[in-house]
């Protein structure tokens, strides 16, 4: 049974490195890979660790825009939020948190009060970092800062939401396999870490539209490239992710230039097996 989160107001520093404790707290979990629930201590420790590959841990960057993005990046897991008009190849992910908040109770400004929620104020880059002292803006930063805790939760129900998919979606010769490696992973705190910031981080891989050249970048196609090495899952995982990158970049228009990501991700893929299990 999944224990109710708990919403954080403050994150200050030793509140931060106490929660990244917290990660390797007993975990209350199900059985089996559709099975994902954790403890909140948990949930909002992962939070925190995304938030930090995200914005190193960063208030003032909760609202973002990336340099040669079409969209911005909101909250802790830098969500994406389309512009009006814009039709990216990316899942869109910051009208689903602002629902998830809506259910969770949380008050939200009458201008993003709206079902579905509006799209992105801002066309541009250019137009978001003008608009600093806009009042649309200081209400995203004001809601964001507040509800920490809530977008943690919504991290984790992501990973939930995904994996009967990922399941339904793997041709039968291969399900259980998948369902294997998912059990290996969510059997850890390092792995369950891992899954739930790689689908933050690069999707689901069930989206058509998110390929190069026919291939895929997401959680499904890292599970696909896995060697199968349960005693060490997570290091199988964050090196199977590792190739599953560098094939999109070899993969891209090179007008995208991806190949300058590539070290970030790295060192993301890295945080997977910095602590030992």
């Amino acid at each position: 049974m999944k224990t109710p989160y708990l919403r954080v107001l403050s994150l200050a520093r030793p509140r931060y490195w106490l929660l990244l404790c917290l990660v390797f707290a007993p975990p209350t979990m199900g059985r089996g890979p559709d099975a994902v629930s954790m403890s909140a201590a948990e949930a909002e420790a992962l939070g925190t660790r995304i938030w930090h590959n995200e914005t190193g841990g960063r208030m003032d960057r909760l609202l973002w825009w990336n340099r040669g993005e079409e969209f911005a990046s909101l909250g802790i897991g830098h969500f994406i939020w389309y512009p009006r008009h814009y039709d990216g190849p990316f899942r869109e992910t910051f009208p689903a948190l602002v629902e998830h908040l809506r259910a969770s109770g949380v008050a939200l400004p009458s201008w993003l009060d709206k079902s579905p929620p509006p799209p992105c104020p801002w066309s541009t880059r250019e137009e978001f970092l003008a608009a600093a002292g806009d009042v649309r803006r200081l209400d995203l930063q004001e809601l964001l800062e507040g509800t920490l805790g809530q977008q943690s939760r919504f991290l984790v129900q992501r990973l939930e939401q995904a994996v009967p998919l990922l399941l339904a979606a793997v041709p039968a010769e291969r399900r259980a396999t998948i369902h294997q490696r998912l059990e290996s992973l969510l059997a850890t705190p390092a792995g369950r870490y891992a899954l739930v910031d790689y689908v933050n981080f690069k999707g689901e891989g069930l989206a058509p539209r998110e390929r190069y050249q026919g291939e895929g970048w997401g959680l499904l196609q890292v599970l696909d490239a896995m060697i199968g090495a349960p005693s060490a899952a997570v290091a199988d995982f964050a090196a199977a992710a590792d190739r599953v990158l560098t094939r999109r970049v070899a993969n891209a228009d090179p007008s995208r230039h991806e190949e300058r990501w590539l070290p970030g991700w790295r060192r993301r893929l890295a945080t997977y097996t910095a602590t030992h299990e």
